[in-house]
């Protein structure tokens, strides 16, 4: 009698999980979700656009991988989910609850139809409540939680952040209107302050792409926006080479930054080497003249948008803007990474490999 009383329910010990280790774990399956979701179209999207008009099963595979970008939400819950050890109706639903609070689809007449992503701050935390909901619930519901179960956690915690997604928008939209401000000023800082900017926004659960279009950001600035993106790129896998299997190494390559989300929570002061890399290509931005559009501000060297934007962009002739841009995203961002990386490592002793070490969960 003495042991069992000693001994919490298991519901008790899951509620009272350390709130780090329950951040850490919802941080870890976004940015895998993300990714997971995201890097299909990313990779490959501009390769069938060039053999699309000659091979229409081309157009298909595109179509494809263009709306497996709107299952990000589900992707997220589910992998958020599985992070916690749900069962398999657990992960899908807590999927479930962060699809229906994504804002990824609007309803009109009745009509339902897929607009985007949705807001990933709002997915991340309707996922995270869904999970709490689902842990605080358990077993409690015995033989009628296969009924209860999808109206309480799918619909039910799905309602709920339905309800906090305009609140939660305003975080996108006051970064948004930062950004816009920054367009205001002086050519040479603006190019500096977005190369920042998105070179933080890209390893955070805010999406740089649906920043980019959102606010409309275009020449210099998208330029500028597509260089940060490269930038955090070439940090992070400067590090990730010491580091991680190569994989992980060419998943980060190639667009899955998103999944050092972790490690940037964890560790801060990886934002040191990101945006010391960013100001210096940057500058690099202002002086190469590397211009942009709203659709290729947030993909970086991804799928080489960004460069071949800038190529297409370009004031000089096409030998001219290629130089241009393999300089602007390639040697600048991984030079320039490589010299900061091994001041901040060694020299200054800022950091170690640690922080570039991926983090499973």
């Amino acid at each position: 009698m003495a042991e069992i009383i000693q001994q919490p329910p298991r519901a008790v010990n899951i509620d009272h999980m350390a709130a780090k280790e329950y951040l850490n774990k919802v941080l870890t399956g976004t940015a895998t979700g993300i990714t997971v979701a995201l890097i299909p179209n990313a990779i490959l999207a501009e390769i069938f656009k060039v053999f699309m008009g000659r091979f229409p099963i081309f157009g298909t595979a595109l179509n494809v991988v263009m709306v497996m970008q709107f299952a990000t939400p589900m992707i997220v819950g589910v992998l958020v989910g599985l992070q916690f050890k749900l069962n398999p109706m657990q992960c899908t639903l807590v999927g479930t609850a962060a699809f229906l609070a994504s804002g990824a689809f609007t309803v009109t007449d009745g009509k339902v139809a897929l607009v985007g992503i949705g807001d990933l701050i709002n997915v991340m935390l309707v996922s995270a409540l869904a999970v709490f909901v689902t842990r605080a619930i358990g077993n409690k519901m015995g033989s009628l939680t296969i009924l209860l179960s999808p109206i309480l956690i799918g619909a039910g915690v799905g309602f709920v952040g339905l309800l906090l997604l305009p609140y939660v928008r305003l975080v996108t939209v006051w970064i948004g209107d930062m950004v816009n401000s920054f367009t205001t000023l002086q050519p040479f800082f603006m190019s500096v302050l977005i190369c920042i900017t998105f070179s933080i926004l890209i390893i955070s659960p805010i999406s740089t792409v649906a920043i980019g279009i959102a606010i409309g950001v275009a020449g210099l600035g998208a330029g500028a926006a597509a260089v940060g993106v490269a930038a955090c790129t070439a940090i992070l896998v400067i590090g990730s080479i010491r580091t991680n299997e190569k994989g992980v190494t060419i998943a980060v390559l190639l667009g899955a930054m998103k999944m050092m989300i972790p490690n940037l929570i964890k560790y801060p002061i990886l934002a040191v080497p990101v945006v010391l890399d960013a100001i210096i290509s940057g500058i690099g931005v202002y002086f190469l003249n590397i211009i942009g559009t709203p659709a290729s501000a947030g993909f970086g060297i991804v799928g080489l948008v960004g460069p071949i934007s800038a190529i297409n962009n370009g004031t000089g002739s096409t030998i001219e803007n290629v130089i241009a841009a393999v300089t602007a995203f390639i040697i600048i961002p991984f030079v320039a990474g490589i010299l900061i990386d091994f001041i901040c490592r060694k020299v200054l002793k800022l950091y170690n490999n640690e922080i570039f070490r991926f983090i499973e969960g």
